[in-house]
């Protein structure tokens, strides 16, 4: 990880070094210690859901292979209304922990352990009775772990519908809070979306706040757990070369973009009550947009950054109707779960203004689709034209920085050299960091586990603040009741197209000059 930040925690909020000690996870610790920073219980709630089984258990067991989950101090709790014995949850989630995985005797051992860290409690999610059944089984982890009474800690994770967070939040308020005036702390941790609209999302962080601080609360966005992204504010406030070059003065034009090869399957009447825009533009891509356009912090202290996050997004000017092209890839109605008169985008691409002195009249292109001809997801910043251009260059292409999110992780530098041989001819070409080359045997860590980590540690640099996500709302609310009102209809694309060729009007229109004859090809190894 390329920062770290300071903690946000309150003095109520212990530290939690303990379980970032550097001894291997199969260590004990003397039963008869007495722990004084706390043991650790983690709550997955929905644990019976794909959320849980495909992410977030996963995450946790990558954690603890690594040695930042003791068991000597930690114990995942699942909870969901699924009647299920232990043995039921473990082996509901087993195979997703071996899956696409080493099959070694060593791994299959640590799988084996981990497993024995889960316990599962059935009940429901809207009355006392199950919680307070989850509380005793939490009790009783920290009694047999000797913990000082009231400095445990318990994280509970909402793999969850928004709509029941109110009332689930509400049960661990009343009945399963660890006493944190003892150095112990109770932290929720919730998905996205938050909201679906401005008042829909204030609702929601109303009823949050009511129940817990803001410094207990952390609203996940996987995106701001990406390698790539967390590598962004290291590359513009390290080195020395982009400090000059990141304004408006030398770039013309900014894309962050988002491309599926695949449509909504599955996820049909989940993704239509949505749309691309809620999906992944308001959040997932407006936070990267955050963190290219921001100005630099005055430390790493993670509300420093979130400061100048919520400075950027309080900069962006109203989305004008010619700025939009919505798209509608054709099939996407033949699905059951999908109305047959759906106006739901499944492609989207937003030209984004920001009214400050850095990057007036830059425009910020935000693209993201499904059912496209390629899966990535990157950002590309394009420099201006050379003055007094004496090699012709306009002709091939502009200067520019290339960030691939995925897949594969990789950075790169669109510019122009000399071709090879007698004559002075000119070529685009590029400097190519690619990290799977370059970081050969280093394992990149998922965002799950990263921002997991993040919340035992009490770091809320990669999670969203409350006035961030109100910000982030204020943006798009205004185009999201026009689509929903069917002011705007999305145009029909082929499945396996660009989208639709509107957009590809929209950005020359914004100033984007299109690259010809070249194509960067990832090395091999």
């Amino acid at each position: 990880m390329g920062i770290v930040g300071s903690s946000s925690t309150t003095s109520n909020e212990s530290t939690d070094r303990n379980i970032l000690a550097s001894e291997s996870f199969s260590e004990e610790k003397d039963s008869e210690t007495v722990l004084e920073n706390g043991c650790l219980s983690i709550v997955v709630l929905g644990a019976s859901g794909d959320l849980a089984k495909k992410k977030t258990f996963p995450a946790l067991f990558n954690l603890y292979r690594q040695g930042f989950l003791q068991p000597s101090e930690v114990y995942i709790f699942g909870y969901a209304r699924t009647k299920l014995s232990d043995d039921g949850l473990r082996d509901r989630i087993r195979g997703h922990l071996i899956q696409g995985k080493e099959t070694s005797s060593n791994h299959s051992e640590a799988v084996s352990k981990f497993l024995q860290l889960v316990k599962y409690v059935s009940g429901s999610y809207d009355n006392e009775e199950g919680f307070r059944l989850l509380d005793k089984e939490i009790s009783e982890h920290e009694i047999s772990k000797n913990s000082r009474e009231g400095s445990s800690r318990r994280l509970f994770y909402l793999a969850l519908p928004p709509s029941v967070y109110p009332l689930v939040s509400k049960m661990i308020r009343n009945c399963c809070m660890n006493r944190s005036d003892l150095g112990g702390w109770t932290r929720i941790v919730v998905e996205k979306p938050f909201g679906k609209d401005l008042a829909s999302a204030e609702e929601l962080s109303a009823q949050l706040g009511d129940l817990f601080s803001e410094e207990q609360i952390y609203r996940i966005d996987h995106y701001l757990g990406k390698e790539l992204v967390q590598n962004l504010l290291v590359l513009r406030f390290a080195n020395r070369f982009f400090v000059p070059l990141w304004n408006r003065d030398n770039i013309d034009n900014i894309q962050i973009v988002f491309r599926e090869d695949f449509g909504t399957e599955g996820r049909g009447g989940y993704f239509d009550e949505y749309g691309i825009i809620r999906d992944i533009i308001q959040n997932h891509l407006l936070q990267v947009l955050c963190l290219v356009a921001m100005e630099k912090p005055g430390s790493l202290n993670p509300e420093r950054i979130r400061d100048e996050k919520v400075k950027v997004l309080q900069s962006v000017l109203p989305i004008a109707d010619e700025d939009v092209v919505l798209g509608q890839y054709e099939g996407y109605t033949a699905d059951p779960t999908v109305s047959d008169h759906s106006n739901t985008p499944t492609f989207a691409t937003v030209v984004l203004r920001i009214h400050n002195e850095r990057w007036e009249g830059v425009p910020f292109i935000i693209k993201a689709g499904k059912a496209l001809n390629s899966r990535k997801a990157e950002i590309r910043v394009q420099f201006k034209d050379v003055p007094g251009d004496i090699f012709k260059c306009k002709k091939q292409g502009r200067n520019e920085f290339v960030i691939r999110l995925q897949p594969p992780e990789a950075m790169y530098m669109k510019l122009t050299v000399k071709q090879p041989g007698l004559e002075m001819a000119t070529i685009q070409s590029e400097l190519d960091l690619s990290y799977r080359q370059r970081y050969q045997g280093v394992s990149i860590p998922e965002a799950y586990e990263r921002l997991i980590l993040d919340t035992i540690r009490g770091d809320q640099q990669h999670f969203v603040r409350r006035d961030e996500l109100k910000a982030a709302w204020e943006i798009f609310t205004p185009l999201l009741h026009r689509i929903d009102n069917g002011e705007l209809k999305p145009l029909p694309y082929k499945p396996g197209s660009r989208g639709p060729v509107e957009a590809d009007d929209l950005l020359a229109r914004a100033g984007y000059v299109q690259t010809h004859g070249y194509m960067w090809v990832p090395p091999t190894l």
